[in-house]
């Protein structure tokens, strides 16, 4: 995660004056020298060691679990407190890594005390006794941030800065296979809440120093940690200049829970269905973007990653179409392309031939439908929405109940509902089929945004049908079309490689050809490295 572009910004909330009763509390005592919280007080050098500390127990102590620990360095008059959250921090680490090595171990060439303290003091302590791998040396003013994230600060008489300690003892769950993203053939790996982990997992993946990570905070009160992921020699400058540019200029929130806000929050098109950031919880996915030259963004609490900037192509692809050999994954491919053109169109153009277009039906089909609709007292459109909408609150109820329970609610439900209502001739059983056949196209989008984004404009598509018959399908495309090409993604147009035209791209889009042939990066990107695949000889 070290680099040399990794940044850290915070913003510490001005404690607030306490009130007299609370003041109380830390006010001298009547012995000199001494603090009624035990802590010794006094003038001089010591005002330096005392005021820091009583504002942070000012700030934060009196409403968390604040721990202290007094202490003089070895073999000197040299005073040091060190304070931690005792639920955040490693009481192990402090123990064996802090406390041992300067109460036990701790010695300076010259007796000194706190009168002619060696100016050098915090540096000796951090680099000859402490043994843990994170000290920092930071302002009093930026000590509270650190220690609400789970690390020990430790002061020391006469110092004008303060020394955090790395004594984070976070909880997280173990990796496991990602629930949203399954695959047939594929790693099993998925990222889980804790950013640490999953910087580690892409660290393990990408043994290259060019795997650059720009670390910010998030959260106006909250602070939780934000990291920028990206390649560097591959990814375009002016892409990640306005990544970072929208992050740090959006909306401060008291707190981001999940990936989702940051989507809403930089998107360029706000009232847009498709998603402008693709999430994704695969790091096989995160790689691969990586190398394409894209940006990733990370967030501290969830296993969602944001990739930018996102095309609809990459809607319709899974990693697994280039696990398989290339001839199988492109036919897949394009029955995904088949599958969303139904998701979104079939019901629509069901609605438009039997209500409008009734003579361009084949006669014998045509003598079909009539037979099975005979006695449905609705027509086609309320027909479809009635069943459109049991389908999505089934789809929805099985999504929130428990695995097992929600599995046989979705099956048995559309089952039941489906046969009663067409045995009440409420429906007609070809709507039935029409209805199933889009439900389970729906289910083929790999991508779970972009299969609630086609969700949606199917009712679209069906108001247009039931209002101008086939004319308003055609119209609701074309429609539909000018916003996909009008649409953007960070600079990069949403429909890309299709308009504009990058006839290089095309070896990936709506085909996916063999490997060897795709010698080259995204032109979209404007990448800086273009060449991803290099004969033997030039790689010699």
């Amino acid at each position: 995660m070290t680099d040399g572009r990794k940044r850290k910004t915070s913003r510490i909330r001005k404690a607030r004056p306490l009130s007299p009763k609370k003041m109380s509390a830390t006010e001298p005592s009547a012995s000199p020298g001494v603090r009624e919280d035990g802590i010794p007080s006094g003038g001089g050098a010591n005002q330096a060691f005392v005021d820091p500390f009583q504002r942070l127990i000012e700030e934060i102590g009196t409403r968390t679990e604040l721990r202290t620990r007094e202490f003089y360095l070895r073999g000197t008059n040299i005073r040091a407190v060190l304070i931690f959250l005792n639920e955040l921090a490693n009481s192990i680490v402090i123990n064996e890594y802090v406390l041992k090595p300067l109460l036990m171990n701790f010695r300076l060439s010259d007796e000194v005390d706190g009168a002619n303290m060696p100016s050098n003091l915090l540096d000796i302590i951090k680099d000859r006794f402490l043994t843990v791998n994170d000290v920092i040396k930071v302002a009093v003013s930026d000590v509270s941030s650190h220690v609400f994230h789970g690390n020990a600060a430790l002061w020391i008489e006469g110092a004008d800065e303060v020394l955090v300690i790395n004594t984070k003892n976070k909880k997280s769950r173990k990796f496991a296979e990602p629930l949203t993203e399954a695959l047939v053939r594929g790693p099993r790996l998925g990222f889980n809440e804790s950013l640490q982990d999953n910087l580690a997992i892409l660290r393990q993946q990408v043994a290259n120093p060019n795997l650059s990570v720009i670390t910010k905070h998030v959260g106006q009160r909250t602070k939780k940690e934000l990291a920028i992921v990206y390649f560097e020699g591959i990814v375009n400058e002016d892409l990640l200049q306005e990544v970072e540019r929208r992050i740090d200029n959006m909306i401060e929130l008291d707190d981001i829970p999940e990936s989702g806000y940051i989507e809403q929050l930089i998107e360029e098109n706000h009232v847009t269905l498709f998603p402008q950031l693709q999430s994704t919880e695969r790091p096989d996915r995160i790689v691969a973007a990586l190398l394409e030259g894209r940006v990733v963004i990370l967030l501290d609490g969830t296993p969602f990653a944001l990739i930018a900037p996102v095309t609809f192509a990459m809607l319709l692809q899974s990693p697994e179409d280039y696990y398989e050999r290339w001839i199988p994954g492109s036919l897949i491919r394009l029955l995904r392309y088949f599958a969303a053109f139904l998701t979104i169109f079939l019901p629509s153009i069901y609605i438009a031939f039997v209500s409008f277009h009734q003579g361009l039906i084949p006669t014998t089909l045509a003598i079909s439908i009539a037979a099975t609709r005979e006695g449905v007292p609705f027509p086609s459109i309320i027909e479809s929405f009635v069943m459109e909408i049991a389908i999505e609150i089934l789809r929805e109820a099985g999504l929130r109940l428990p695995k097992p329970v929600g599995q046989t609610v979705g099956l048995v439900g559309g089952l039941v509902i489906g046969e009663a209502a067409v045995q009440a001739g409420i429906v007609s059983p070809i709507m039935v089929i029409v209805v199933s056949l889009t439900a389970i196209s729906s289910f083929v989008i790999p991508q779970y945004a972009g299969g609630i984004s086609m969700r949606v404009l199917r009712f679209g598509a069906m108001i247009c049908a039931g209002v101008l018959g086939l004319f308003g399908v055609i119209f609701y495309f074309l429609i539909l079309s000018i916003h996909l090409v009008k649409l953007k993604s960070f600079g990069v147009p949403y429909v890309s490689p299709a308009a504009p035209i990058y006839l290089s791209d095309w070896k990936d889009f709506v085909l996916r050809l063999p490997q060897k042939m795709m010698t080259r990066r995204p032109k979209m990107l404007f990448t800086q490295d273009e060449i991803r695949l290099r004969s033997p000889t030039k790689r010699k």
